[in-house]
């Protein structure tokens, strides 16, 4: 019981810490607004400095926000953002949103509410894909793609999933997304059975979704692990498995799919199951490949960027390249939005900083705290699992909302649940550009 307690108390002390360096922020933020309004700022055009952050997702975005809110109004350094997506895509509902009809949507923000504030003509926002980076500017992608010099430069690049959904959308346009998501929607509601590769969170909360909400559907899951949630303590392993086998789902471990039939997959021990749809939640991997020809070193094995304790990629010659979120090797316990975020902080204070004349000092330190996991187990009940590899808890409870806490992302993306100015052909935000051309 005692070590429960000191359990709590970390996880209490994790939290302080990230809201009163969100207050610090918000603090800072207020101070360079008003000196923006009593004495105006850098026009953009004057900004000949550039900072620019390659992804948009939680790690990139964030660091957006906090550079953006946060340079001085009269510095010559302007933030520019490169991102292809047309909307920021709340990850973690869309293996809800791919079973359940009539909410995806809201998986799709738009894009601006989150750096609302910074003084004009600080950011600057490019709706377009990097082809290539060299050690001192992005080429951007197409035959007119312009080429952008930087001072700093922010890889943020994130994760991919060769086959998309559910993990990924693989569209960079929102409404061709949408129409992904209620394809596998669809197939899933014609199939008789449905087999799920993978038995990490995305594939556990898939067919648990899956279960739930079609019973007679006869429901696999396959996992090429000994145990479903493999990578945590055997409580979250436990409670997993246990949801699984109350909704039906037969689970197959220790082997995988090699060949996908018409009708049926075919597992590496031989054994044929029956499948009408197939629902791949593995694959995940690092997007760098972008930064392959900047420096090979800096890349490993598992195709993550090697950084520093400062998220300054491992080169001695690139001081003035970070990588911060999943493309980045850090040893993170479990890569998500919350070590994203701490990320962000990180590369955000250092380039602040540099960009006073002063050397990158701020540290990312993996926390346990950044493995903390809510897990869906059904349509109607979620755990929290928390663990610093020797305590462990867990938190059983029910989910009132089918879409989860898709409405408190929007908030806190600082878009009003679920309005969209800038889909249907509206037009874009106004700080938004195509790629290859300039403000």
């Amino acid at each position: 019981m005692f070590s429960k307690v000191i359990l709590v108390l970390e996880i209490i002390g994790y939290t302080v810490a990230f809201l009163v360096k969100e207050a610090r922020y918000a603090l800072r933020a207020t101070v360079v607004r008003q000196q923006a309004r009593w004495f105006g700022a850098t026009a953009a055009t004057e900004r000949k400095r550039n900072i620019v952050i390659v992804g948009a997702s939680f790690a990139g975005y964030h660091v957006a926000r906090i550079i953006g809110r946060s340079l001085p109004p009269g510095s010559e350094y302007q933030c520019v953002v490169v991102e292809p997506s047309s909307h920021f895509r709340f990850t973690w509902v869309l293996p809800r949103f791919c079973v359940v009809k009539g909410h995806e949507q809201k998986a799709f923000i738009p894009y601006g509410g989150y750096i609302r504030g910074a003084p004009e003509g600080v950011v600057r926002w490019i709706t377009g894909r990097v082809a290539r980076v060299t050690a001192g500017s992005v080429k951007l992608d197409g035959d007119e793609g312009a080429e952008l010099p930087y001072d700093f430069l922010v890889i943020a690049t994130g994760s991919y999933v060769r086959q998309g959904l559910p993990s990924r959308v693989n569209d960079d346009d929102r409404n061709a997304g949408m129409s992904r998501m209620r394809a596998m929607q669809d197939a899933i509601e014609s199939a008789n059975s449905v087999v799920v590769v993978g038995g990490g969170a995305a594939g556990v909360e898939m067919a648990t979704d899956v279960a739930d909400l079609y019973p007679t559907k006869r429901v696999t899951l396959v996992h090429s692990k000994e145990a479903v949630m493999h990578r945590f303590g055997n409580p979250l392993r436990e409670a997993a498995q246990e949801a699984l086998d109350k909704l039906g789902v037969h689970v197959i471990l220790d082997d995988r799919v090699v060949k996908e039939d018409a009708g049926a997959v075919t597992l590496r021990s031989g054994r044929t199951i029956g499948c009408d749809y197939l629902v791949n939640c593995a694959g995940q991997a690092p997007a760098s490949d972008i930064v392959s020809s900047l420096s090979p070193t800096i890349i490993s094995p598992t195709g993550h960027i090697r950084v520093r304790d400062t998220l300054q990629v491992a080169d001695d010659g690139l001081t003035n390249v970070y990588a911060c979120g999943d493309v980045a090797e850090t040893e993170a316990p479990n890569p998500n939005a919350r070590a994203a975020m701490r990320q962000a902080c990180v590369v955000a204070d250092n380039i602040l900083e540099a960009t006073q004349g002063r050397k990158a000092r701020h540290k990312y330190r993996a926390n346990w705290g950044d493995g903390v996991i809510k897990l869906t187990l059904g349509l109607h009940r979620s755990v929290i699992y928390i663990g610093d590899g020797i305590r462990h808890l867990l938190f059983r409870s029910k989910e009132k909302e089918i879409t989860l806490m898709a409405a408190m992302s929007w908030s806190r993306m600082g878009q009003k649940p679920y309005e969209d100015p800038y889909v249907d052909g509206s037009p874009k935000p106004p700080f938004v550009e195509p790629s290859g051309k300039g403000p």
